[in-house]
C-alpha cells in the first residue's frame, strides 16, 4: 500500500501474517486521512521532496552513534546536492544524527547520548516486536532494529517527521521491518498488546492525563513485557507535580511534571511493576542545541540567561528521568 508517496506494503504484509485484522482496518482508514493535504497544507512539498530524492544503488547501512548510509560507487556532485536540498526541505531535524553519503545531518538533539544512557539497562530486544510512541523521525527505531528486534513500529502525529524517516529509509536496501505511522497512542486499536517492549520518550509531560497515557502504554504491552519511559521530572522529594502556568521552557503544551516519587505512583496505579530508575540527568546545551539542520530556538534560548538552573519563566530547568517497568499480567 502506497499512501502519499510512502510505501507501507511491508507493514501491511506483516499485519496480515500476524492476523492483526483490527490493525489493518484502523490503518487502512486512518493513514489516508492523516496523510492528506486537507490536514497538512505542506504535504505535497514534503512528498515531492521524498519523491525527488535520486535513487542510489549499492548502499551500506550502519548504526552507531550516527545512523549512516554510504555507497560503494562514486556519487555525482549533482546527486549529492539534490539529496541535501531535498533533506533540507524537511527542516527542522529534531532527532539524530544521521549521515547520508557524507551529508552530515546535525540534528537539534544528540539522540545518541540518550540511547547510550538507556541501551545497556533495558531487556534484550532480540527477536522482539517493539513500539516507540512519539518516535519523531525514527532515529531510535534504527537502534532498536540493529539491536535485534524482528519488527519495529513507531507512531508520531507529526507528518513531517514521518517523511524524514522515509527519506532515510529510501537508501536502506531491502525492505527492513521498521515503519512509522502518523498516529497518537489514543488512535490505536483496543487489542494492542502485541509488543514485547514499548518505548515512550519525551511524551508524558505533553499529555493532559498522564495516567491515561500510561494505561494506553500498558494496553500495548504483552503480559510481563517491558516499558521504557523517559520524561521530564522535577528532581525533588515527595509526591507532587509542577503544573506550569502558561509555558514551560517556552513550550505551550506541558501539563504536569512530576517528582520521581509521584511518577512511580502513577506507574504503579497504571498497572506496572518492577520499576527501576536508570538515570536522572539535567538536559544540557551539549545535548540539545540549534544547528544548521534545526535553525529555530533551542535549549539555550529556553533558559534564564542569568541562571541556567531555571527556565526563562523561572521554573526548574529541564531534567529527565529514564525508568523501566514491566506490565503486571494480573491487571
Amino acid at each position: 500500500m502506497n499512501i502519499s508517496g510512502i510505501d507501507y506494503t511491508g507493514l501491511f504484509d506483516w499485519l496480515k501474517k500476524e492476523d492483526l485484522k483490527s490493525w489493518s482496518g484502523v490503518l487502512s482508514k486512518s493513514l489516508p486521512l492523516n496523510l492528506n493535504v486537507s490536514r497538512w497544507g505542506d504535504l505535497p512539498f514534503w512528498q515531492s521532496s521524498l519523491d525527488e530524492l535520486p535513487t542510489i544503488k549499492g548502499t551500506k547501512y550502519n548504526v552507531d552513534s550516527t545512523v549512516s548510509i554510504n555507497c560503494n560507487k562514486n556519487i555525482t556532485t549533482s546527486e549529492i546536492e539534490k539529496i541535501e536540498s531535498c533533506l533540507m526541505n524537511l527542516h527542522p531535524w529534531r532527532k539524530g544524527p544521521f549521515s547520508l553519503f557524507n551529508i552530515q545531518i546535525d540534528s537539534e538533539w544528540r539522540s545518541n547520548l540518550k540511547w547510550h544512557r538507556l541501551s545497556k539497562h533495558i531487556s534484550s530486544l532480540k527477536d522482539k516486536t517493539v513500539l516507540d510512541v512519539g518516535c519523531g523521525n525514527g532515529y531510535y527505531l534504527h537502534h532498536m532494529f540493529k539491536s535485534g528486534a524482528k519488527r519495529v513500529l513507531g507512531i508520531d502525529p507529526s507528518v513531517k517527521f514521518v517523511y524524514q524517516f522515509y527519506a532515510i529509509k529510501k537508501y536502506i536496501e531491502g525492505n527492513i521491518p521498521i515503519d512509522i505511522i502518523p498516529l497518537k497512542d489514543d488512535d490505536l486499536p483496543n487489542n494492542t498488546d502485541i509488543f514485547e517492549t514499548v518505548f515512550s520518550m519525551g511524551v508524558l509531560s505533553h499529555r493532559k492525563s498522564p495516567i491515561k497515557h500510561l494505561k494506553n502504554l500498558k494496553k500495548m504491552i504483552k503480559p510481563s513485557g517491558q516499558l521504557v519511559l523517559e520524561t521530564l521530572v522535577i528532581n525533588d522529594v515527595g509526591s507532587k507535580a509542577l503544573e506550569p502556568n502558561g509555558r514551560y521552557a517556552k513550550m505551550r503544551n506541558v501539563w504536569k511534571i512530576p517528582t520521581p516519587n509521584l511518577l512511580n505512583e502513577w506507574l504503579h496505579d497504571s498497572g506496572f511493576i518492577n520499576l527501576k530508575t536508570i538515570d536522572i540527568s539535567p538536559t544540557t546545551i551539549n545535548e540539545q542545541r540549534t544547528t544548521d539542520w534545526m535553525k529555530f530556538e533551542s535549549l539555550a534560548d529556553f533558559l534564564d540567561p542569568n541562571d541556567r538552573t531555571k527556565t526563562i519563566e523561572g521554573y526548574p530547568a529541564p531534567t529527565r528521568i529514564i525508568i523501566t517497568a514491566n506490565s503486571n499480567r494480573h491487571l
